[in-house]
């Protein structure tokens, strides 16, 4: 590290270089882990970051050492502003990074090409299209694989994330790595975790040991070498092309390397996924305030796992207690 290097570091000596911004809570599709409520009532757009504010605040967490910024939502290619936003961004030097559905990728191929966007990560919990229906409210399989197969053919790095639910991935799990023989995907199977609205109950948590054990028993794996601040635990079945992972949020969380922060559409900084606590930078932007106090203010206050809230054993954990917004509505 440069002396005098400007950094973000919370009081556990946790270097903060990642900043997830979620451009929006509206979403096309109604996943039941993330935005349960058909007729939920989403920001108005008022409320939301506009393009010029999304750009200072991005700025600020740039000068401090931010080097890897991430677009989400809701759906973040549902912003009619998306292009814009995205050039905003795309000019400050930090790697830029999307997490979508898929739904719209296309619209908008012209936008990620400009953006030089190289990695793509795409939400999918299911294979089969009835299966999908029911998760996402939606009848968009199709569309989406398809855009998925796209992106490869433009030598994007996919990563499929997979919210493994006792109740559907035992079924698919196998199908999911099947996918990595021939493809250079990325698949990443994501603990179930507990948010406001979702109905979460450790019982339909699939931890990835059991995932683990399961696909050993069908191929010959080996472990992968993990990135510095890496969630997924990530492993590749001998001679296929791609890999796959596990997100342990809730068997074995990561906090102790944790390098992210997260600012919600409507401008509050979170300084961690479970936490309650939120700054509102957004509010001190258009009063003339200087939001660097509050991004530090912030950093001091971030626990040194889970937010403070949830228990290490996730099986005590009850779910009714946890206060936080709805997934849709931090950006993941």
């Amino acid at each position: 590290m440069d002396t005098g290097a400007k950094i973000l570091m919370d009081r556990w000596e946790r270097r903060h270089d990642y900043l997830r911004i979620s451009l929006t809570d509206h979403c096309n599709f109604r996943c039941t882990y993330c935005m349960p409520d058909e007729k939920v009532n989403c920001m108005p757009a008022t409320q939301l970051m506009q393009v010029h504010e999304i750009q200072r605040i991005a700025q600020t967490f740039v000068e401090w050492g931010v080097r890897k910024i991430r677009l989400t939502g809701g759906e973040p290619l549902v912003r009619k502003d998306f292009p814009q936003i995205v050039r905003a961004l795309a000019s400050l030097p930090v790697e830029l990074a999307i997490t979508t559905n898929g739904l719209l990728v296309k619209q908008y191929w012209d936008v990620f090409q400009e953006a030089d966007l190289r990695t793509i990560n795409v939400s999918l919990d299911s294979l089969r299209p009835e299966t999908f229906f029911q998760i996402t409210g939606r009848d968009h399989f199709r569309q989406v694989w398809d855009t998925i197969l796209f992106l490869l053919d433009q030598d994007i790095r996919v990563k499929i994330n997979v919210v493994a639910m006792r109740s559907t991935i035992q079924a698919e799990l196998i199908d999911f790595i099947t996918l990595t023989k021939d493809l250079p995907l990325h698949v990443r199977f994501i603990e179930f975790m507990p948010f406001t609205g979702n109905g979460w109950d450790s019982h339909q948590v699939i931890t990835a040991t059991e995932m683990l054990n399961h696909t050993q028993a069908y191929f010959d794996i080996i472990k992968l070498q993990d990135e510095p601040h890496a969630t997924a635990k990530k492993y590749k079945v001998i001679g296929y092309e791609g890999t796959f992972a596990f997100i342990t949020t809730m068997s074995n969380h990561f906090c102790h390397s944790c390098n992210r922060l997260r600012l919600t559409a409507d401008g509050k900084l979170k300084n961690c996924l479970f936490g309650k606590d939120e700054m509102d930078l957004l509010g001190a932007l258009r009063t003339n305030q200087d939001i660097l106090p509050l991004i530090q203010q912030s950093l001091m206050l971030k626990h040194p796992a889970t937010g403070g809230q949830l228990l290490q054993d996730f099986q005590q954990i009850n779910s009714q207690q946890v206060k936080n917004r709805s997934m849709v509505c931090i950006g993941g």
